[in-house]
């Protein structure tokens, strides 16, 4: 039976490294809206062609091409065992939006998995994150730091960079706009049984098995 899986989490939640081992477990496609894009684009088709004059027009994509993105990505044939959406829906509009399309292709095993975590825990995951320039391993001045200070563990590059966006204050206004958003689809969601709650915050090995659970049920 194809599996389906939206991931909905704050930034910082762990829905990137969640989604690899999803797709990696389960044989899933991962589905990303910034991937969708670029793929529409890179191949020229009429949906991506009109979403590359809306972005170098400096304009939002709109739901209902979003909605026809979607569509034509999980028709591929690297979706049929089924996908993991992440990065969609993200208001209430597109929730509702997402629910037609699943209608029209007979998809009605869809299961939401909402990682939840503290807010202050959020803030250092993203502002104490900085990685080598060289290999592009990942650490965190809070969580995973250098073996050596200021040395790269995996291949001993002492160039490390940090995001731009990585700071409190520009966290603390994605994570005001996620609660926002988040709500109204999260309560959406549970009002039809199919959203289960992880806890993001606790060691990966423990919410790999809940996650294979759910999915597994």
């Amino acid at each position: 039976m194809q599996k389906v899986v939206i991931l909905i989490g704050a930034p910082g939640s762990g829905k990137g490294t969640q989604s690899k081992f999803i797709k990696e477990h389960f044989g899933l496609a991962h589905i990303s809206t910034g991937d969708m894009l670029r793929e529409e684009i890179t191949a020229g088709t009429p949906l991506g062609l009109q979403v590359k004059d809306l972005i170098e027009g400096g304009k939002l994509v709109d739901d209902k091409t979003m909605g026809a993105l979607i569509e034509s990505r999980i028709s591929k044939d690297d979706c049929k065992n089924g996908f993991i959406l992440d990065g969609f829906p993200r208001t209430l509009e597109q929730a509702n939006m997402l629910d037609e399309i699943f209608k029209k292709h007979a998809i009605t095993n869809a299961k939401v998995i909402e990682l939840r975590v503290d807010e202050d825990l959020l803030i250092k995951r993203i502002t104490g994150r900085f990685t080598c320039s060289k290999c592009g391993t990942i650490y965190n001045k809070f969580f995973k730091k250098t073996k050596i200070e200021g040395v790269c563990d995996v291949c001993g590059s002492k160039d490390f960079t940090i995001r731009a966006d990585d700071n409190e204050e520009t966290i603390k206004k994605r994570l005001d706009v996620y609660n926002t958003q988040s709500r109204p689809i999260l309560d959406f969601y549970d009002k039809k049984g199919v959203k289960f709650t992880i806890d993001g915050s606790v060691d990966f090995e423990e919410s790999k098995k809940d996650i294979v659970s759910i999915i597994e049920k």
